[in-house]
């Protein structure tokens, strides 16, 4: 265990070490877990380009808005799969099913998105994603092992069903939606390339991951691209190299979700077991 603790953990401390040093010292090799030398200059040249603090809050926003509403969406499609008395649950399975190994491709999906009226809008980062059939079968999964016996109590004692799934259903199910919502969350953070192909000329809508990657474009091409903003940013990029930026970048992009992580991690666990036994 200590041998895979250090393999994992290593890689991160690294990265860290590498972001923190002078990027000019790095290229020297060397570095393990500690800078040889202390430096803020490779988190200044990213922080110091325009559309960062908006594509900050547009990424924090989708990512809370993208996996609530996709929780619960998800949550109600498998809470009706899961019903013993809904007939179309087989059909509507294999239909999900499908959806996993076939999709429509790149182009016809932006011809759908672009017929919606979805292009340069918020929607765009939360409508498409917002049901997923992994998502729906993992918490139907876990659905199926609470005894069916705990909804005919409920509907005796007169709840409906919106009543048996909002506070029946959803509290017994907390570990598989903390999966999910871990699962969801990643994504949403992580994603920049539904902003390169919808809301690019959106500066209002940008997100943070996209900001990085013309961050990490700039100091490759030497192109300051639509940072106009930027203070003499042609001589801010010659003092660093493309690689400590890299290493800061993955260091901004891995904070959020490390620090989100140990408050799900137990549920996460639990909920991953539980979803592999029944699947």
């Amino acid at each position: 265990m200590i041998v895979v603790a250090i393999a994992t953990v290593y890689p991160f401390l690294n990265v860290l070490a590498l972001s923190l040093n002078d990027s000019t010292d790095s290229v020297r090799g060397g570095i393990t877990i500690f800078p040889r030398e202390f430096t803020l200059k490779n988190y200044n040249v990213i922080f110091s380009f325009g559309g960062l603090l908006t594509g900050f809050k547009i990424s924090v926003l989708r990512t809370i808005v993208g996996t609530i509403l996709g929780l619960i969406s998800s949550s109600m499609l498998a809470f009706v799969l899961a019903r013993p008395d809904f007939q179309a649950r087989r059909a509507l399975s294999v239909y999900l099913a499908v959806t996993m190994y076939v999709s429509a491709g790149l182009i016809p999906t932006y011809l759908l998105i672009k017929d919606l009226h979805l292009m340069g809008t918020f929607a765009v980062y939360v409508l498409p994603g917002l049901v997923s059939a992994f998502n729906v079968f993992v918490i139907r999964s876990f659905i199926d092992g609470i005894p069916y016996a705990l909804q005919e109590s409920a509907k005796i004692d007169g709840a409906n069903d919106f009543t048996i799934y909002w506070r029946v259903i959803l509290p017994m199910t907390t570990p598989a939606l903390a999966t999910i919502a871990l699962f969801v969350a990643v994504g949403q953070w992580n994603s920049w390339f539904d902003t390169y192909l919808y809301n690019a000329t959106s500066p209002s809508l940008t997100t943070l991951q996209y900001e990085l990657m013309k961050v990490l474009q700039s100091t490759t091409t030497g192109n300051n691209g639509d940072y106009h903003n930027a203070t003499s940013m042609t001589q801010v990029l010659a003092t660093v190299s493309p690689e400590s930026v890299k290493m800061a970048i993955t260091i901004v992009v891995t904070v959020p979700i490390l620090l989100v992580y140990p408050f799900l991690q137990r549920y996460f666990v639990k909920g991953m077991t539980l979803g592999a036994v029944k699947g």
